[in-house]
């Protein structure tokens, strides 16, 4: 009985396990391959490896997805539930049922995201104001973040869709830094100001945002405004242009630094809190 089954379905068996090695194989090869492709391309500042990275990830869904149909229709009795399924209103029945899942729903938000472009990879993005990173890759499911401490938010596609996501390099990578201190009422602005001025214009990350008509009017490279007179302190600001948020971070946190040091010389003062204490000696005056 059982050398009988086996001598009828044994051509089958070993077609199916053709079949699913050679799938496996394609996909993994391709994927290689795919992935060699566009860690080479990106060597290039102008390309956008999103819609490369999606395409990739849909080719191999469809080898995966013809491997499986494959293997069913090389079974008897699947084949005619297959063919059954693929006629008339079964395939109505098929697509309904479908449609009303999450997995199409992130598959089809997949598909927006890589047409419209919200964000693309490599790009910066702030979601819920508590979830930042770089977007890592964009599959047919999830998008990936790659957050600073190195690990990866995977958020489905359809979440992602419906959030409000900050961009930073949404059209324009260039971006602008508020550089913000504190000078006593003692000290002088306006030597303040100049001495932020020269620290930012000279550092290598600073770029000159100002417009042919800003320029003609003789407006400052870098504007230094008094934001508030607080309760210890004159708190002012500089906005800082950099090309990438990159260069702006570091830009932002170099000049701290120096802008500390260059008061120090400067002699002028970062003010903080602090309280004069009087105490009275209250067995003088008795003995007086």
């Amino acid at each position: 009985m059982e050398g009988h089954w086996l001598h009828t379905n044994g051509r089958t068996l070993i077609a199916i396990g053709i079949i699913i090695i050679t799938t496996i194989v394609i996909a993994v090869v391709f994927r290689k391959i795919g992935d060699r492709l566009i860690k080479r391309l990106s060597q290039r500042e102008d390309f956008d490896p999103t819609n490369f990275r999606f395409l990739q990830h849909i080719i191999t869904a469809v080898l995966v997805i013809v491997g499986i149909a494959m293997v069913i229709f090389m079974i008897p009795s699947m084949k005619h539930v297959a063919k059954t399924l693929l006629t008339g209103a079964g395939i109505l029945a098929v697509v309904v049922g479908f449609a009303s899942q999450a997995a199409l729903s992130n598959i089809i938000s997949g598909v927006f995201i890589v047409i419209f472009k919200p964000y693309r990879i490599n790009d910066i993005v702030t979601i819920r104001d508590t979830m930042s990173g770089v977007i890592e890759d964009i599959s047919l499911r999830h998008t990936v973040i790659r957050n600073y401490e190195n690990r990866r938010i995977v958020i489905p596609n359809s979440v992602i869709s419906n959030e409000v996501i900050v961009n930073a390099n949404y059209e324009d990578d260039k971006v602008c830094k508020w550089i913000e201190w504190g000078i006593s009422y003692t000290a002088d602005i306006d030597h303040a100001r100049r001495v932020v001025q020269e620290i930012v214009e000279a550092h290598p990350n600073f770029l000159d945002h100002r417009t042919p008509e800003e320029i003609a009017n003789g407006e400052p490279k870098v504007r230094v405004k008094v934001l508030r007179l607080g309760q210890y302190s004159i708190d002012m600001r500089a906005w800082a242009w950099a090309e990438t948020s990159a260069k702006g971070f570091n830009l932002n946190a170099d000049c701290l630094e120096e802008i500390k040091k260059r008061f120090d010389r400067e002699g002028i003062e970062i003010p903080y809190p602090y309280q004069n204490l009087i105490i009275k000696d209250s067995n003088s005056k008795q003995e007086k």
